[in-house]
């Protein structure tokens, strides 16, 4: 069936790549619901991993002078150390569950502060730490936490170029960690080897792009359009859990 549709799926991936680099949370929030009409769900998990090494090293490059070294330690240590549980995890738990779980936080948490401009999250050692473990947890368990901890990133107000390159580079942290438990498990397949390059490809020009639309907007509109997409992801996901559990 990829094979197939492997135009669909390149093109999808280079939009998901996109809306990633500018919400600043990469790509896997885009990408995991997107690869799932190609591949099992164990081979999402698997790909995505690998794909997503590639785009935050990317990342990295371009907005390396941003990183936020504070965020670095208390967002990223426990994002990292929760991914491995969350990855271990996935053999057992039903993530249909855990979908609606997300869907109804990110449309409640985004919708927040969306409404109450004014009502920034305190940035706390205590509430960075939240964020990452939360993150690290459903990025393990799901394929995806890249929009919780935007939501937690994005209340803390921080400047566009520190959002994305902090999140960037605890993004690598969760993949590399992820990606060895996801191998272990038997996610990562001989057979679908082969779109590595190609999504390395898509993550370079997908970066870019999205760096490009980046340098066009103000402080204020890319809050914004962070917490609008967290929002749109939030009734997305729970319109598809709502549409799986209909046609079950």
């Amino acid at each position: 069936m990829l094979l197939r549709n492997l135009p669909w799926f390149i093109i999808l991936a280079l939009i998901a790549e996109i809306l990633g680099t500018v919400g600043g949370f990469g790509s896997s929030v885009f990408f995991v619901p997107m690869a799932s009409y190609f591949l099992d769900f164990q081979s999402v998990l698997g790909i995505t991993a690998v794909f997503h090494l590639s785009s935050n090293l990317t990342k990295i490059g371009f907005f390396r002078k941003g990183i936020d070294k504070r965020l670095l330690v208390y967002l990223g240590i426990p994002a990292v150390l929760f991914v491995i549980v969350g990855a271990w995890l996935s053999k057992f738990v039903d993530p249909k569950y855990l979908s609606l779980s997300l869907g109804i936080f990110l449309l409640l948490f985004g919708g927040f502060y969306l409404i109450q401009q004014q009502n920034e999250m305190k940035p706390t050692n205590r509430n960075a730490f939240a964020g990452g473990a939360a993150s690290g947890f459903l990025a393990g368990l799901m394929g995806t936490g890249g929009a919780i901890r935007g939501a937690f990133m994005a209340a803390f107000n921080l400047k566009k170029e520190t959002f994305i390159a902090t999140s960037a580079f605890i993004d690598f942290g969760i993949d590399l960690s992820r990606t060895v438990v996801y191998g272990l498990n038997g996610y990562i397949h001989k057979h679908d080897l082969y779109l590595i390059p190609i999504l390395a490809v898509v993550s370079v020009i997908g970066t870019y792009i999205g760096k490009r639309i980046l340098d066009r907007v103000t402080q204020e509109q890319f809050r914004r359009f962070v917490l609008i997409i967290i929002v749109s992801l939030g009734l997305v996901t729970l319109a598809l859990h709502l549409f799986t559990q209909q046609g079950q």
